[in-house]
């Protein structure tokens, strides 16, 4: 599309996430309006959404329910004091969250996205740790290639590189291992190579000294890096790991999270539970910012005493259990329950599976990986050396948009997620654009 001069210099006037501003100008994408599985630009151009957002659009963009929820909470109560009051609403979407959270986890701390809920988790391991007993236990270990948000805790948690040496130093504390992808091609099998790296968690446990350890957060399926996706048994060893040394397991499921993956959360998809669930994104549909911080029972209870003790959580936001993002998140909960989203998912998220690993014909695809309709294709220069084409990926980024199809391209890899209201006839479509993308790509590098 072509940018107007009034549309260039309101872009120099403004800052893109993570993007360069003259790169963004040079290849642009100005949205005006959505629907369902769609965009639109301000030229009038459709674009397949295959990425929902950014993993967001769980029922695709303004669906009824959704709007009609929010409507209807707007003529009631639009926003409640947080420091003074809760709203009834407020109350029904933490109940909503502990029916369908596995295991005990009922005790919920609603915000305004995923950031918030990593920062929230994060004070609340600290504060739960001082209260009963541990005070010196504030450490944290997460993994390389991990991106949990960009408030300065969750920042501290990522291991994404570049995107947080800008801000360093960043807060201390926080530690990292490698994901079970990055070993993969030194062991004989991806087992052996799961199991090393879910075993490094209790390498850094005990050199740091346990007493000091307080938490491992993870995401259940890894955004940054390909879609990394370890076994059951990685889950299980690092499980056992924290149980070994009283430390609390945090699942970021801001993306896998809300039948992305086939199940409620990918936590059961997998088999072991966490302690806390941190949520976002598809948890409001994007039509509202929502996400919330999911402790197990025994947890939340210590922040429950008598009145003279004055116990309680030391964090807050303002717009922390919004009316309006709470009628929100109960109005998806409910439609992926009645709709079984979650089968939907498992089914069509196989069908595009299938689509996807045809691209191997190519000769640039090594792997399609992911569970649900949350799947990623990772890039190679050719299946023999497993060379990483990021030339193909950064092609990829500007053929997709001229073939109007919006992905997450990070440019060895490409994510695929559409909405879970997708059917079977939009997969065709999805499958059919990003072929003709790929191929559209390697004409521009092999040119």
């Amino acid at each position: 599309m072509n940018l107007s001069e009034r549309q260039q210099k309101l872009l120099k006037r403004t800052f893109l996430d993570y993007q360069q501003t003259l790169g963004f100008i040079q290849n642009p994408l100005i949205i005006h309006r959505a629907e369902g599985i769609y965009y639109w630009d301000v030229a009038g151009k459709r674009y397949f959404d295959g990425i929902s957002g950014i993993f967001v659009a769980t029922l695709g963009h303004r669906h009824p329910r959704v709007m009609t929820a929010m409507q209807n909470q707007m003529e009631i109560l639009s926003f409640a004091p947080p420091m003074h009051g809760i709203a009834d609403v407020t109350l029904d979407f933490v109940e909503k969250l502990g029916e369908i959270t596995p295991g005990n986890l009922n005790y919920v701390k609603s915000y305004s996205g995923g950031s918030e809920s990593i920062e929230s988790a994060i004070k609340f391991t600290r504060q739960y740790f001082k209260q009963t007993g541990y005070p010196g236990k504030y450490k944290f270990i997460s993994r390389y290639f991990g991106y949990h948000g960009a408030t300065f805790g969750a920042m501290s948690a990522s291991g994404t590189g570049k995107r947080k040496t800008g801000f360093e130093p960043q807060m201390g504390g926080f530690l990292k291992v490698f994901p079970p992808t990055y070993y993969r091609d030194r062991f004989s099998t991806w087992e052996e190579c799961n199991r090393f790296c879910a075993q490094s968690f209790e390498d850094v446990i005990i050199n740091e000294d346990p007493e000091t350890v307080a938490g491992i957060i993870i995401e259940p399926i890894g955004n940054t890096g390909g879609i990394i996706t370890p076994t059951e048994e990685y889950f299980q060893i690092i499980r056992q790991i924290c149980d070994r040394y009283n430390v609390i397991l945090i699942y970021d499921e801001i993306i896998t999270g809300f039948a992305r993956t086939g199940a409620m959360f990918a936590a059961q998809t997998f088999g072991v539970t966490p302690d806390i669930i941190c949520s976002g994104k598809g948890l409001s549909s994007g039509a509202i910012p929502l996400g919330a911080m999911i402790a197990k029972e025994d947890m939340g209870h210590t922040f429950y005493g008598a009145v003279e003790d004055e116990i309680n959580f030391a964090h807050g936001h303002t717009f922390a259990g919004n009316p309006l993002a709470c009628a929100v998140g109960i109005a998806v909960i409910d439609e992926i329950q009645q709709e079984k989203l979650d089968q939907r998912a498992q089914k069509l998220g196989n069908y595009l599976a299938t689509k996807l690993k045809k691209l191997k014909r190519y000769g640039v695809v090594r792997e399609v990986r992911g569970k649900g309709l949350l799947l990623g294709v990772e890039l190679v220069k050719n299946t023999e050396t497993m060379t990483p084409y990021p030339e193909l990926g950064q092609a990829l980024k500007r053929t997709t948009l001229q073939n109007g199809l919006i992905l997450r391209i990070d440019p060895s890899w490409f994510a695929v997620a559409p909405a879970l209201i997708a059917t079977e006839s939009d997969i065709d479509e999805l499958g059919d654009l990003i072929e003709k993308s790929l191929v559209d790509a390697l004409k521009q590098v092999e040119a």
